[in-house]
């Protein structure tokens, strides 16, 4: 007869670290709702096995990674997994070295236990044209839910490694959307956004549409804003406006641009036209949107010509966010193999420049709004100090004796100061 010990076996423990876009935060959470024979831990010095989900966009988000395992490495005995985006591009050779057990694709994120418990190193890159049948109903840690609604993407911008990791684009059953909105606004979730790929080419070849998405979510009981990921200035349709003046939808878009001057465009693939963006940016303006976009500096080709003219059209645009990045060469794309390079050193010095313009925008966007502020209470940053974001995803600093984390809280009082808001509750 076993004792009381040996009959109880403990599990392993297994800690997930994310790189990259919310996407990926989807996919780790569907991960950790999949395991059943091993226990998550939110301690990566505990963890028996590690699983690092991936992203390979750029240059620096695969040295991340590199260096990650590195750290690992040098402090603990753990088993390294590899999913994510970097597993097509880098997970062979990876394994290759040793440094890590097994890799496998986003497609075979649900049989996470069954991948754990091999004892032989693997490589499993999936299928690029899987629907995801993933249900989430929480998000560990997090007063935000992040609903991933399509996968992959059918734009083929020539600096960009993204559709070869994802695929086509292709949208998840809305059904199953409804469904996993519904459950986590019935575990407390007041705030979802909505990510993806290509987030605005939900509903294609199935006869629906990101507005007519929104307008369902809308709909549930406990849904009170629902933000978007990236979206295309094409993508903003007529029956997307229809839906911008509703009060669930956060008065801020991301709408990704990449580059302001047409030559550049041009180069870039893209889809969009300047003169088109900036009157698409004046008209959401002057409906009160914050807007934000994705800016790369430093793509081949861009010289001081082409740089002086995307100066000027970001000085004259309605931007208050930014994601900028500097260009970094991507094997077997279009732009990889584009001349004249530019200088490293070149396009640091240029992203600065703009991120310093909207920055500016921001500040001024932030002085010129005088109605309260609607925030969702993120985490507790210091002693009585909290961390939110506004209708405008604007960031703000809260003192409170309170724990606000999780809460929405109505703020009228507030210090407007040059990197966020600041208020005492």
């Amino acid at each position: 007869m076993c004792n009381e010990k040996s009959a109880f076996k403990m599990k392993s423990k297994v800690y997930f670290k994310t790189f990259g876009c919310r996407t990926n935060l989807y996919d780790s959470q569907a991960m950790i709702g999949a395991l059943k024979d091993y226990e998550v831990t939110l301690d990566e010095t505990q963890a028996d096995l590690i699983v690092l989900n991936s992203c390979t966009v750029t240059n620096g988000a695969d040295t991340h990674v590199r260096s990650y395992i590195s750290q690992i490495e040098k402090k603990s005995n753990a088993k390294l997994f590899l999913t994510g985006c970097g597993a097509h591009t880098k997970g062979e050779s990876l394994l290759k070295e040793g440094r890590i057990h097994g890799v496998f694709g986003q497609s075979e994120k649900l049989k996470i236990d069954t991948l754990l418990s091999k004892e032989k190193p693997f490589y499993d890159p999936g299928d690029l044209n899987y629907i995801d049948e993933a249900i989430v109903d929480d998000f560990i840690g997090k007063s935000r839910a992040f609903i991933k609604i399509q996968e992959g993407c059918d734009f083929r911008c020539s600096y960009c490694i993204i559709p070869f990791v994802r695929g086509d684009a292709r949208s998840i059953n809305e059904n199953k959307i409804l469904e996993q909105i519904t459950r986590l606004a019935l575990n407390g979730f007041g705030e979802f956004i909505l990510s993806g790929t290509n987030v605005g080419s939900y509903g294609k070849n199935t006869n629906t549409s990101i507005a007519k998405l929104m307008k369902k979510i809308s709909q549930i009981r406990g849904v009170r804003r629902i933000r978007l990921g990236s979206i295309e200035p094409i993508q903003i349709t007529d029956e997307f406006k229809e839906v911008l003046d509703e009060s669930w939808l956060e008065k801020h878009l991301h709408i990704a641009l990449q580059h302001t001057s047409p030559t550049m465009l041009k180069l870039m693939n893209r889809r969009n036209i300047y003169n088109q963006d900036r009157e698409l940016f004046e008209f959401l303006s002057d409906k009160g949107f914050a807007i934000g976009t994705d800016f790369i500096t430093g793509h081949p080709g861009e010289n001081e010509v082409i740089w002086d003219e995307a100066i000027k059209n970001i000085q004259q645009l309605p931007l208050t966010h930014l994601h900028a990045f500097t260009y970094s060469k991507r094997d077997n794309t279009p732009s990889s193999i584009m001349r004249p390079e530019i200088n490293g050193k070149l396009a640091k010095t240029r992203l600065h420049e703009i991120q310093n313009i909207v920055d500016e925008k921001n500040y001024n966007f932030r002085k010129n709004f005088n109605l309260p502020l609607e925030v969702l209470i993120e985490n507790k940053i210091d002693q009585n100090l909290y961390q939110g974001f506004d209708q405008h995803f604007n960031r703000i600093i809260i003192q409170s004796n309170e724990d606000l984390v999780g809460n929405w809280v109505n703020i009228s009082n507030y210090e407007i100061q040059k990197g966020n808001n600041y208020a005492q509750l």
